[in-house]
């Protein structure tokens, strides 16, 4: 029987077209499916802020920004913290990804016309010691164009290869089977489904027209992972993190449901580190949704109050945009699924940023003007969006209204006014001088000794309660599903491992699928800026390793 392509490749997300894009470069020709229709090619990198880790680059050394390789792959080990056997081959991903964010990563997206926003962010700033979780310094750079300006060149490599021949575009093809022949996996079953019209991110239906049956010399999955199967999520659940949340917002759309993971595994692929997972602590319900239970994240300054469901701050470090999974888990053993900031609109104005491409429509639209409107507005447009029409969002001129609007959002009315404001003026009397024995407060000076953070993401210390700063603001925060740590375990070339170690003759992986390199390259806990550099880097892997392979 012959073969249909040289390579197939599951999966049109950032990783998808990545790989396919070098089988191109390489003359390969190349069978792209995809359960989606083509209007979401791109996957959730589209969705993206498009942030991206870098090291020692030159947006950090402008900003006097002193990084190294050495102190990066300190943070990153220190953030991981592998422990398992099976993190073998995540661990050597890890060392191959900061060599290569300290490398050409940069430089090989700047030769095919990406560029970045002069401010670097610090996120996952830690609040530990020197080897723990965190980054030291700023790393998290922002795609000028967001995640649509980051798929772009991947997007146009791939159409290159269609014009040329090279490339077949299957959409609302879904794989139900891997199988071998000669003792290589070199056929994927599935379902033709019913042509879709509906908008990116939108239900697509899944009504079957059809089967097909395709062979190939090698088969590539890049199909994602589980954050948008919220049953999947709890069956996964690991125990540290205490009970899974009750109710959680998804932070993907339904079709990232897993079920690729399942028939790789039936074909023989060990997955490994199924339940590390990276869920977000500052989700808010979108007041204008493109999917069901469509949720949206805060990217926080340090100064919002954070507090727990009955009103008491959160213990140190856990202060916002610190310690994601370490909130997590503290959360879960509240006994409640959600939490509080309290703020103002001083600080709303300058410290709020919301994760997606569609919620920033100035660095999405690539528009220096659009981009100075919003750091001279009081508050940004798509953050007053939300204060107007946001379910979570509370804003009174006074604390008394505030808690009675708060209590209002909740099944049990749990914050107490008078202890309420006892957090609040406590905090607020460490501001009087320019130091203090309160963490956080501290934190925020800090803060604003970084010239970014002082610019744009930090607001000067001032007392919360000063009418000033008005009006009050309480915004409930939920569980916001979005990625999957854990994969399909690959070697250095992204071929994927049996349970015995050995090679699964035929397949590869990369993306969200293989943990975004060996099965788990951030181990526990993310660095941020990590997820879509990780599809590029483990894309690229294994379009090349695959290229060679059937070369």
């Amino acid at each position: 029987m012959a073969y249909d392509a040289d390579v197939i490749v599951i999966g049109a997300g950032l990783a998808g077209l990545a790989a396919t894009a070098e089988l191109v470069d390489a003359g390969r020709k190349v069978i792209l499916l995809d359960q989606e229709p083509e209007q979401s090619i791109g996957g959730q990198a589209h969705w993206s802020f498009g942030g991206l880790f870098f090291v020692d680059s030159p947006e950090q050394r402008r900003l006097r920004i002193k990084d190294s390789h050495a102190l990066a792959l300190q943070d990153w080990m220190g953030t991981a913290g592998f422990d398992r056997p099976e993190d073998h081959w995540p661990r050597r991903w890890a060392e191959a990804y900061v060599d290569f964010a300290a490398g050409e990563k940069r430089s090989w997206l700047h030769g095919q016309g990406v560029r970045f926003f002069p401010v670097v962010g610090w996120a996952e700033r830690g609040g530990y010691d020197a080897t723990g979780h965190g980054n030291s310094v700023p790393r998290f750079h922002i795609t000028w164009g967001t995640g649509p300006g980051l798929v772009a060149p991947f997007e146009r490599r791939v159409r290159e290869g269609v014009a040329r021949g090279l490339v077949e575009l299957r959409f609302r093809h879904r794989v139900t089977g891997l199988s071998r022949s000669a003792g290589s996996v070199d056929t994927v079953t599935g379902e033709v489904l019913e042509p879709s019209g509906v908008e990116r991110g939108q239900a697509s239906g899944r009504e079957v027209a059809g089967a097909f049956e395709l062979r190939a010399q090698a088969v590539i999955v890049t199909s994602g992972g589980i954050g948008g199967n919220h049953d999947l999520v709890r069956a996964n659940w690991p125990e540290r993190l205490g009970t899974p949340p009750e109710r959680m917002i998804s932070g993907v759309p339904a079709h990232v449901d897993g079920a690729m993971l399942g028939i790789a595994e039936e074909a023989g692929a060990r997955l490994i580190n199924r339940d590390r997972m990276w869920h977000y602590t500052e989700g808010i319900q979108n007041w204008n949704p493109i999917w069901d239970k469509h949720g949206i994240r805060i990217l926080p300054g340090p100064s919002s109050l954070w507090l727990d469901a009955r009103g008491k701050r959160l213990p140190v470090p856990l202060f916002p945009g610190f310690d994601t999974l370490g909130t997590l888990e503290h959360i879960m053993r509240t006994g409640h699924d959600y939490t509080w900031f309290v703020l103002d609109q001083k600080i709303i104005g300058k410290e709020f940023a919301l994760s997606g491409s569609e919620q920033n429509p100035d660095l999405t639209g690539k528009s220096i003007r659009d981009v100075i409107g919003r750091a001279r507005a009081d508050v940004p447009a798509p953050v007053k969006a939300f204060m107007d029409h946001g379910a979570d969002f509370v804003v009174e001129k006074d604390l008394a209204a505030l808690v009675r609007g708060m209590n209002a959002l909740t099944k049990e009315p749990l914050i107490d006014e008078a202890a309420l404001r006892r957090e609040i003026v406590a905090r607020d009397r460490e501001i009087a001088n320019p130091f203090t024995k309160d963490l956080q407060v501290m934190s925020i000076r800090g803060a604003r000794k970084y010239l970014g953070d002082k610019l744009i993401r930090t607001a000067s210390p001032h007392r919360i309660l000063d009418p000033k700063a008005g009006p009050l603001i309480a915004v409930r925060l939920n569980i916001l599903t979005r990625k999957t740590l854990g994969g399909l375990e690959t070697d250095l070339s992204s071929r994927v491992l049996t349970e015995g170690g050995d090679v699964l003759q035929g397949v590869y992986a990369a993306g969200e699928a293989a943990g975004f390199g060996g099965g788990g390259v951030h181990g526990y806990r993310s660095l941020e800026g990590t997820f879509l550099g990780g599809c590029l880097f483990s894309g690229r892997t294994a379009g090349r390793a695959a290229a060679e392979a059937v070369g």
